[in-house]
């Protein structure tokens, strides 16, 4: 009987553990770049009452054997999972807005040193020409692994096309001309970027489990991003939040919690009727 109670107590703070997921995905519904979570549950250790026995079909009587008999103790958390589908996109009309359109992140430095990835392409220009995250300030790099920067006093304007290439017009060609500055936005990939450690802000970082960031540059491509993947200029990914499914994993979150519930207050009624058979 008090299995019970303990086995609907772990039902009751994992279904939480899943509610706090799917509260923090609707949070971030409208946030660029965002990647939705998931919850995965996994049964505990089982108490075995009786062991399974082997079949003897050659004595006499021949005897078939048994399955073992178990109690489950409960559940626990297998897993929470980062969904790092493609977000639908939306158009801004800002030149400095990025957008990926395939596998792949952005790749920023904070401190000049470190290095955090994201899937967030709203940046702006500083007040040094730095194209940076307008949030945090963190520098968004090339693949030279340097920070991108546009010299106003050298370029009138700019471009960036679908390849990341970004052309400057110089100022001072009589034509006009544009000139290849030989910079391009740099797209990082992992072997497994659901594995990378979310960050506040919209970034990620390397983990254990994510392997090392694949960037053009390194050469480990031959081209400025690896294939099936592409850069919309002048528009943002949004989040690849769904709303239905996230209210239907609450609507089950919610019986699955209302239904542990409900063993804990039967197993409580069950024990009082015990104690009761003392009086």
């Amino acid at each position: 009987m008090m299995r019970s109670l303990y086995a609907a107590v772990s039902g009751l703070k994992n279904h939480q553990v899943k509610m706090d997921v799917i509260g923090n995905n609707v949070a971030n519904v409208n946030t660029t770049g965002f990647k939705r979570s998931r919850v995965t549950f996994s049964t505990m250790l089982s108490q075995t009452l009786k062991g399974a026995s082997t079949p003897h079909n050659t004595d006499t009587p021949p005897s078939g054997g048994t399955n073992p008999v178990q109690i489950g103790l409960g559940v626990s958390l297998g897993s929470i999972d980062q969904i790092m589908t493609q977000g639908s996109s939306q158009s801004t009309g800002n030149p400095t807005d990025m957008m990926i359109e395939g596998s792949g992140y952005f790749v920023l430095t904070t401190d000049g040193t470190d290095r955090v990835y994201t899937r967030s392409g709203a940046f702006t220009l500083d007040g040094e020409g730095y194209l940076v995250d307008p949030g945090s300030g963190a520098q968004v790099l090339d693949t030279n692994d340097e920070a991108i920067h546009i010299d106003f006093d050298t370029y009138s304007s700019y471009s960036i096309d679908g390849t990341g290439v970004i052309t400057g017009i110089r100022i001072d060609t009589g034509e006009g001309e544009p000139i290849d500055t030989n910079t391009g936005i740099a797209i990082a990939k992992f072997s497994n970027d659901a594995g990378l450690t979310s960050l506040g802000g919209s970034f990620y970082q390397v983990s254990n489990n994510s392997g090392p960031a694949i960037v053009y540059g390194d050469g480990a491509t031959e081209g400025p991003y690896l294939a099936g993947t592409k850069l919309i200029v002048s528009a943002v990914e949004m989040s690849n939040v769904d709303l239905s499914t996230e209210f239907t994993d609450m609507i089950t979150a919610q019986r699955g919690f209302q239904a542990n519930s409900r063993v804990i207050t039967v197993s409580d009624t069950l024990l009082e009727e015990l104690i009761n058979l003392k009086r």
